[in-house]
């Protein structure tokens, strides 16, 4: 069964604060067919722990304006590899060194993407669904 109407709404409000915050290679993909602990994992890169630190703060504080709850919140101090629990959706925010040792689109590689808005898209980006930078 596919991420429920909630997920996928809060994936792309995670993906859309991201983007405002200058983060890149912003990637949604719908996990509920591999995990039970969660629908959807948004995944996104920022160049150094202060602009990690931004995107978190600018996810969290859109997730809370629809009403979502961390339930967990790891990594933030280090501001390598943040994780952000929501219960619907688990947002990883990491900087690029650790997002390409990681390589957590390598290890969901057979989950569907979750396709973000257009808007969303550089234009040289438009023909890759689901990813932006």
């Amino acid at each position: 069964m596919p991420a429920d109407e909630r997920a996928r709404h809060l994936a792309v409000v995670a993906a859309r604060a991201a983007a405002e915050k200058k983060a890149e290679e912003i990637v949604a993909l719908d996990v509920s067919e591999r995990l039970v602990l969660t629908d959807a994992f948004v995944v996104a890169s920022g160049g150094t722990d202060r602009q990690v630190r931004a995107i978190v703060d600018g996810v969290e504080e859109a997730l809370h304006g629809e009403g979502a709850k961390a339930m967990r919140k790891e990594g933030v101090t280090e501001a390598h590899w943040v994780l952000l629990d929501y219960g619907d959706i688990i947002v990883h925010v990491q900087q690029t060194e650790d997002r390409e040792f990681y390589a957590l689109e390598r290890l969901w590689k057979d989950c569907p993407v979750i396709e973000l808005p257009a808007d969303l898209h550089g234009p040289a980006d438009e023909d890759d669904a689901g990813t932006f930078s």
